[in-house]
């Protein structure tokens, strides 16, 4: 019995660690990638790692593009979202989830629905909307459509609701006002919720690239998704160089996995015992 549990369990890392493997190596080789010289990217056979790596084409793509105005402004709207939503989204979760008023049901099943409706359909009344306001080809442009989103609500108010009332009511009378008790009841104990909310977030609108490719027109407002598929149409031979913005595009969502992972998986085992 002992002998079938070891085997099975040797199967199972084995499995994992060749699907950790198909999903690392792209990733990799998109390092090794970035770090070719032309001619190893245009080799008859694929070259796994170069000779010597060319860091140098990193500053070559700075050179060739204005990548710093596209990270900076993919930075401004993706923080900017993701800051909106971590101060609105479980603030409106919390009113659906603890407070009794008319239509609550029904309102709640309404921003449920607006999940259904595809982008591409309400993209030209926003555009329509943001060409009236004067808001194209800037940040409130781009960022005035996000500020709020259905599945954050939906996600803080499934969070919110199993927290016991009994705790509401004991800071109420104690005296607690609704805010305080809010800030002091609630958010502490949505912190995995709120991880989970500012990641999903943060990467979603990191990585958007319709919206803004329909919302900005000059080279300074582009983000980084927009700016990288405009390069590889200019530069479309130059794929060490497109490799390095891709490199430059994964990084930060990366590194805000690593800082959030502790929530991030603690988030989804709340969320699986609720």
């Amino acid at each position: 019995m002992e002998r079938m549990t070891v085997r099975r369990k040797v199967l199972l890392y084995t499995l994992l660690t060749l699907a950790s493997l198909v999903t690392v190596l792209p990733l990799l080789y998109m390092v090794s990638l970035s770090l070719q010289t032309e001619a190893e990217t245009l080799a008859a056979s694929a070259v796994l790692w170069p000779e010597s790596p060319q860091w140098g084409n990193y500053a070559e793509l700075f050179a060739r593009a204005p990548f710093g105005d596209f990270i900076v402004n993919s930075l401004v709207v993706a923080g900017a979202i993701t800051l909106s939503h971590l101060i609105f989204d479980p603030l409106v979760g919390y009113v659906f989830a603890k407070f009794r008023f008319p239509l609550r049901n029904t309102l709640f099943v309404a921003l449920l629905a607006t999940l259904m409706v595809p982008f591409f359909v309400r993209m030209i009344p926003l555009y329509v909307m943001m060409a009236n306001l004067g808001w194209l080809n800037t940040y409130q442009g781009l960022i005035t459509p996000f500020l709020m989103d259905a599945f954050g609500i939906f996600l803080m108010r499934q969070f919110i609701q199993p927290i016991p009332d009994d705790l509401i009511s004991a800071a109420r009378i104690d005296g607690a006002s609704e805010l305080r008790i809010y800030r002091s009841v609630i958010l502490p104990q949505t912190r995995p919720a709120l991880a989970v909310l500012a990641l999903f977030t943060f990467d979603f609108q990191w990585n958007e690239f319709l919206w803004p490719l329909v919302a900005t027109s000059t080279p300074e407002m582009r983000t980084i998704p927009v700016g990288l598929t405009l390069f590889n149409q200019e530069y479309f031979t130059l794929w060490h160089l497109t490799a390095a913005g891709s490199v430059i595009l994964f990084v930060p969502t990366a590194l805000l996995f690593v800082f959030t992972q502790r929530y991030f998986v603690r988030g989804i085992a709340l969320t699986g015992l609720r």
